[in-house]
């Protein structure tokens, strides 16, 4: 009897891997040899940061074109064409033993590219459990500390012709605005278009402490001092379903006009927090009175200097309100929102980023990190937006991805975390990467807002 490919069990297969070093001829002699770390990059935890976007055939009137075919020598020639104008990606990350300092070493030292082949065709990945689907399409020689690369991305072939690729970065090598311009620079590159974005490695680095430095006593209460094993031993918290789901624009346009309804008016993602922190109420057992909930804030328009548009490092902050349980399960969707705007409104501008920046200084030599990441101050939950990363733009050469989302290969997490992305159909909804506890996980999937994602929610080019 034939096998039904809906019943095949996965299997990935790696099939080459390399090491992609910077074209030298890209190569500067005055280039930095080492690069510290900035203050607000010492805030980014270390963490890996994987994106993960999905390429389905595509058609002409010659019928399927097998996009899989000569994509990882396209890719190998284009990324290191990109790593010469990002070298910094392409460098090693250590620790000085002389001061303790984390420092970029940029000998190119190169980034890891693997290729792999799985035995299903891309429709049939498992688009909503991403423990599962990530576990599949990272294979094991992704390991860190067996290959020590800040940059690693995965190329996976389907048997529809159609390919995966995850891209993954050392979170101390920048922020979302950083990676999402280092990938629509390296899709530019590799259909022999000029750069819209020409990297600027030094602005960032150059946001010094005043002298002294000085900030507001707030900043002891919200933030800690840390090391990377501190990190990797957050304690086990339950928060580990990693989930995609998908948004109507309907529905959110919908909660943007309960979050206005007293003439206030707020934005689509204040007005999806008030939601999700509703829900989220009402998956907190007894035991907690309050809860917590964060939005990430990128600090470039907010400090006085020269356009950071283009700056590829960390400009993070985050904002974060807490509210008693049963105040956020009376409250109405407009209140919530009001609460999330002023909570964010706080951290908008250029005094917060630079109270921040000084206290980082004050605490070096080290990581740092709000601390209810650590996982240790009850419920909480971080949102952020990704509204303006690239996700349809994201062409390689071989069309438009059908899915473009992040999400993260740690094991353990000590706060949920939700990441907005505009679908690749491009009708205003959305695609969330979710990071849950299971009772939280329950509640939103009990109403129809969140949509576990699958095939239907996906645009095929």
């Amino acid at each position: 009897m034939e096998e039904n490919p809906k019943e095949r069990k996965m299997s990935v297969i790696l099939r080459k891997k390399c090491i992609v070093k910077a074209m030298n001829e890209y190569l500067s002699p005055e280039r930095h040899h080492k690069l510290t770390l900035s203050n607000l990059d010492l805030l980014s935890g270390r963490f890996p940061v994987t994106y993960l976007y999905l390429y389905y055939h595509s058609r002409s009137d010659r019928g399927s074109i097998n996009i899989s075919n000569n994509v990882f020598e396209s890719l190998k020639t284009s990324l290191a064409k990109t790593l010469s104008y990002y070298y910094p990606f392409a460098g090693r990350i250590v620790e000085d033993p002389q001061t303790s300092q984390t420092l970029i070493i940029c000998d190119n030292n190169g980034a890891l590219l693997v290729e792999a082949v799985a035995n299903i065709p891309l429709i049939h990945l498992d688009f909503y459990n991403l423990n599962q689907t990530l576990e599949q399409i990272l294979v094991s020689c992704l390991n860190p500390d067996e290959f020590p690369f800040p940059v690693q991305v995965q190329v996976t072939c389907y048997t529809c012709g159609g390919v995966s690729i995850t891209f993954t970065f050392d979170h101390a090598l920048g922020d979302a605005t950083a990676f999402g311009n280092f990938l629509s620079s390296w899709s530019q590159l590799a259909r022999d278009m000029p750069l819209s974005c020409i990297p600027d490695l030094d602005l960032g680095r150059s946001l010094p402490p005043r002298l002294p430095p000085t900030y507001h006593p707030y900043f002891n209460h919200v933030f800690v001092k840390c090391t990377l094993e501190d990190i990797r031993n957050i304690p086990k918290t339950g928060i580990l379903l990693k989930s995609l789901y998908f948004v109507e624009a309907s529905s959110i346009n919908h909660l943007q006009t309960l979050a206005s309804a007293d003439g206030n008016k707020r934005t689509k993602i204040e007005a999806f927090s008030a939601y999700v922190w509703k829900i989220m109420a009402t998956s907190i057992d007894k035991s907690h009175a309050n809860c917590k909930m964060g939005w990430l804030v990128d600090g470039r328009g907010r400090l006085s200097h020269s356009s950071m548009s283009n700056y590829i490092g960390n400009v993070l902050s985050v904002a974060i309100e807490e509210a008693s349980i049963v105040e956020i399960k009376q409250g109405s969707i407009s209140a919530i929102a009001n609460n999330v705007h002023r909570a964010i409104s706080k951290v908008t501008n250029e005094a917060h980023f630079q109270d921040l920046i000084d206290w980082i200084e004050c605490h070096k030599p080290g990581l740092m990190l709000p601390r209810f990441v650590l996982g240790r101050e009850g419920p909480a939950l971080v949102i952020s937006s990704g509204r303006r990363f690239p996700v349809a733009e994201l062409d390689f050469g071989f069309g438009s991805p059908m899915l473009g989302t992040v999400s993260s290969t740690i094991k353990n997490s000590g706060v949920g975390y939700m990441n907005q992305r505009p679908s690749a159909t491009g009708d205003g909804s959305w695609v969330i990467s979710a990071i849950l506890w299971p009772q939280l996980a329950a509640a939103l999937e009990s109403d129809s807002v969140l949509q576990p994602l699958c095939a239907s929610h996906l645009q095929k080019s």
